[in-house]
């Protein structure tokens, strides 16, 4: 139960199993998405049909964890996330760029992607395991 400016919020969580894995992967390949479309011109498409997916899969698939998916979405910690990762792309290209290694080539851009991919789908993953205990779910 949250109190948030006088009124009351009760998200019943209990028998929410926690989402997979691969769902995080999703939005591991939004996290990489800046990265992706300069490395690759035409990664656009690719990027708006992996995201077309994933509605797809939240609404079908996972529809029974839609609780889930917004009490995670409302969460804080979710927030700070996004705003973690957006600050660790942008700081990481500005400080190889003021080392003189500025990330320009096809390899480089992948070789971030796949870091802000990674970390993403990590940094979401483990949320979830911190939410879960702090509600005492799992």
């Amino acid at each position: 139960m949250r109190t948030r400016k006088g009124k009351t919020t009760d998200i019943d969580l209990s028998g929410i199993k926690p989402l997979p894995l691969w769902f995080f992967c999703f939005e591991g390949v939004i996290g990489a998405a800046y990265d992706l479309t300069k490395a690759w011109d035409d990664a656009w498409m690719v990027l708006i049909g992996i995201a077309l997916v994933n509605i797809v899969i939240g609404a079908t698939v996972l529809r029974r964890r839609k609780k889930l998916m917004r009490a995670m979405l409302k969460n804080s910690h979710t927030r700070n996330i996004a705003i973690a990762l957006l600050a660790l792309r942008v700081g990481l290209h500005l400080v190889l760029a003021a080392l003189g290694a500025p990330v320009t080539s096809v390899a480089g851009h992948l070789a971030v992607a796949v870091l802000m991919g990674a970390t993403t789908v990590t940094l979401m993953w483990f949320n979830q395991r911190v939410t879960f205990r702090a509600l005492r779910l799992a």
